[in-house]
Parts: structure tokens; sequence; C-alpha cells
């Protein structure tokens, strides 16, 4: 068996003995052994479920593992090299290469002529660039191995679909603070693997604590437990020797995040963020803000996306929004962080209270789906500058009425003339398209009738005669 993984593989072919040292990790020695010991993940390995049957059966197919740090994708795996009797090769993608793969599908080949399957385990698979997981494909395919890979990474985006398509892909959730309680007995009871022998105990609330801080993660939640062991251990006294809430904050200093700044946890909580402040929910918008504050995010990205709202979602209903959210961006440059979320979450509760409009998107959407859809007419002649005596014999800019004075409706929301005395501004072909239809709340909500008494007060035979005349002009001659 090649083992390039850097953890307690199991020795052998198929799967031996497990290798774990006595000085490996708490997390690494307490590794499940069994689909009886694995803890969590009911949905994909519990009693009755395909992935289970398959397991037990020894009929494992090609797999994708996906799911956050901690939640058992390794040891899944590791289950697997224990109950297959296929030969089982680990490989992490952070230290293997091609030469790697060749030498595995090399010995694949010589192992499926003596009929025998090799299953290939490639933990962090989305850290192989395309041209090392197109190395992996042909084996696949004809079936020389059965590939389990294991990413925290959304494999649509990071694995390549040749090999997504030719493998089923399993959902792993973060464990629930129920599953992590369980580890931590288990580990705390067991004189062989875990801490034992220490003679360690630790109060329910400190294990809720630690379940609830170790988010789902499993290692990390082996991890702490290891380390505030330790410190209460060296006791004189049996009944000192209990792992406490204040024990437990020490080892670890502050919450498991969990969240990657270019990963799926980035876009999702700005997904979520979004979406509570369009949906005017002031409470749920600075929660998911915190989060992302909390986990380090760029606050510029969280100003830049308070700009983007505040003329997506809120526009022209509240017309103060924009200002604000461009006084928050400035803010939080001058003044930095921490303090930069005064501004930010003061800009967030604006925008998540603010009357609510996506007439800005809307018109600007209609518009663009008229100018790939239509042909490219020219600016009508009235409209069009004329700073030449040749431009004004061709009748660019007659007719135009100048809006501060030649006619009334110069300001918006102002007294409209009759209908059919206004002048277009379309062009011909485009002159009864509406693009802009005004919301009904807030700042924006008088727009309504004035915007409909407007079109209907546009004179819609303005430029007639303009086109005539440039034709006569055409016919007769220009001199220069």
């Amino acid at each position: 068996m090649l083992n390039l993984f850097g953890g307690g593989a199991p020795g052998g072919g198929s799967g031996g003995g497990d290798a774990t040292g006595a000085n490996a990790p708490l997390a690494a020695r307490m590794r499940p052994r069994s689909l009886e010991e694995f803890v969590g993940q009911h949905h994909i390995v519990g009693e009755g479920r395909a992935l289970r049957q398959a397991i037990e059966t020894d009929r494992v197919p090609s797999m994708i593992l996906w799911g956050p740090p901690g939640s058992g994708k390794t040891t899944l795996a590791q289950i697997v090299a224990q109950t297959t009797g296929a030969h089982f090769v680990m490989l992490s993608a952070v230290s293997a290469g091609v030469a790697d793969l060749r030498r595995v599908m090399g010995e694949a080949v010589t192992m499926a002529q003596m009929g025998r399957r090799t299953v290939l385990f490639i933990d962090e698979i989305h850290r192989f660039n395309k041209a090392q997981q197109d190395a992996v494909l042909p084996a696949v395919e004809n079936g020389t191995v059965t590939l389990i890979g294991a990413t925290t990474e959304n494999p649509s985006f990071e694995v390549n679909s040749a090999l997504i398509s030719r493998s089923r892909v399993f959902v792993l959730k973060a464990l629930a603070d129920s599953d992590i309680a369980a580890l931590v007995r288990r580990a705390l009871d067991d004189r062989e693997r875990g801490l034992g022998a220490l003679g360690v105990t630790i109060a329910a609330d400190a294990l809720e604590t630690l379940a609830n801080l170790a988010n789902g993660d499993a290692r990390i939640a082996l991890g702490t437990l290891e380390f505030a062991a330790t410190t209460v251990a060296g006791s004189a006294a049996p009944g000192a020797r209990a792992i406490t809430v204040a024990t437990i904050a020490d080892a670890l200093q502050r919450r498991a995040i969990g969240y990657d700044k270019s990963g799926d946890n980035h876009y999702d909580i700005i997904s979520a963020f979004i979406k509570c402040v369009r949906a005017s929910d002031p409470d749920a918008a600075i929660y998911w803000l915190a989060r992302m504050i909390d986990a380090g995010e760029d606050p510029l990205f969280l100003a830049r996306r308070l700009v983007i709202l505040a003329s997506e979602d809120i526009g022209l209903a509240d017309r103060h929004a924009l200002p604000l959210a461009i006084a928050a961006q400035q803010a939080v440059h001058f003044v930095g962080m921490p303090e930069g979320f005064y501004p930010l979450a003061h800009a967030t509760l604006y925008l998540a209270t603010a009357p609510k409009s996506n007439t800005v998107g809307r018109a600007y959407s209609a518009a663009l789906a008229d100018v790939e859809a239509t042909r490219q007419d020219p600016v009508p002649l009235h409209l069009r500058n004329a700073p030449t005596n040749l431009m004004k014999s061709l009748g660019y800019g007659a007719g135009y009425k100048y809006a501060h004075g030649d006619y009334a409706a110069a300001n918006a929301q102002g007294p409209l003339p009759p209908a059919g005395r206004l002048q277009d501004y379309l062009p011909e072909a485009l002159r009864e398209r509406s693009y802009y239809e005004p919301g009904k709340q807030g700042d924006e909500a008088p727009y309504v009738g004035w915007i409909a008494e407007r079109r209907r007060a546009t004179n819609t035979s303005a430029n007639a005669g303009f086109d005539d005349a440039a034709s006569a002009a055409d016919d007769d001659g220009i001199e220069l």
C-alpha cells in the first residue's frame, strides 16, 4: 500500500491494523474504526442507507465526500480501508503529484490482473489542479480504481465535471452538539486510546460549552479536550481533576469559526446578509453582518455590498440610502477596524428599515433588453448638437425645445402641458416604450402618477418632417 497521507493510515493493502502511534493527537487516536463507532452523518451512513450497505458489502462506488472540517470524511475512508477486501491507497493532494498518481495507477493495473480492486482515497482533492485530476480520470472511468475524494470545497467548482459525473457526491454536515458530546465522553472513558488513564472528568456545563464552541468540528473538540485535560491532570487531588467552563475557555480561546473568505461559507453568508436587508429584517441582517466581521471579512467588501444594496433594493424609494451607504464606505476606509463596525452596522440597519424598490434595476434591464434586441437607430435630429453650419443645414437640433424655458415640465413632478405637447427623446421605433415603473412606497410613490401623466403628454409627432428635411438635403446636396 502506498501511503502519502500524513496521519495514521491503516497498514497493509487491504486495510490492516491501526498504525496510529501513542503520541499522535487525541483526534487521530480516537478515530472510529467501524461504522458502529462512527458518530453523526445518519443521513448517509445510518441503518439502511445506501452508502452504509455499500461499505458493509464491499461494493463501494467512486464518490466525492464533501463536508466541513472535522465532519468525518477521512474517517469514512479509513473505515472503508478496514472493511474492504480491496487494495487501499491513501494520498493527500497537499503533497502528492502526478508521478504519485501514475505509480498508483500502475500498481492498480497489476492488482486488477490479480483479480483485486484498488480503492484510492485522495484527501483535499480540491487542491489537485486540472491536470492532476485528469490523470485519475481514465482509471476511474475504466474501473481500474474506485475513487474516494474528500473536500471541504464545493465540488461543482473545485472538481472536474468529468470526475463528478463518474462519482457519487455525498454531502456531510457539521456534527451536532450531541455528537460532539458523545465523542468527548468516549475519549474520557477510553483507557487504551483516549484519556481514561488520566482520571479526568468534565462538568456538564463545560461539556455543553465545548460542544457548542467546537462548531461541529470533532477534531477541534478533541484537540481542545486533550489540551484542557493536560492542564488539570497534574493536580494531586483526584477531585480537582475536573474540566470546567473556565478550563475550556482557556484551552480554546475563541469559537471555531469555519469561515473561509474565498470558500462557500463566504458566499453563503453574504447571500443571507443581502437577502435579509432586502426583506427588511434588521435583526437577521445585523446578525449575519456580525458573523462576517467576527470572521475577519474585508470591511470594504461589506461596504461595497451595502452601496450596491442601496441602489439595487432601495433606489428611489429612499433618496438618502445611496449617500448614506457611500458615507459608510468612506467612514470604514477612514476609521478602519475594529471601530469600522459602527458605520457598517449603521448603514445595515438603515438599509434594512428603509422602504424598498427594485425599479432601478428593472428599468435598466428593460432598456438593456431593447438595446440588445432592436436595431441601433440614430439619435433623433432634434436631440443632436449642431456646432457647424453643415450640421444645422442637415436638421441637427431643429425643433429642440429647451426644457428650462421653452415649455413647462422642466422639473420632475412639476406641472405638465396637455397631452401630446412634450417632445420625444427616444428613437422613433421605441417611442412607445416604458422602462421605469415607479414603486408605490417611500420617496418614489409621488412619481407614480406624474410619470403616467408625462407619458400621456409626450408629443409623438414632435420629429415629423425632420427625416424629410434630411432627405431633401441629401437630394439637393450641401455646399461646404
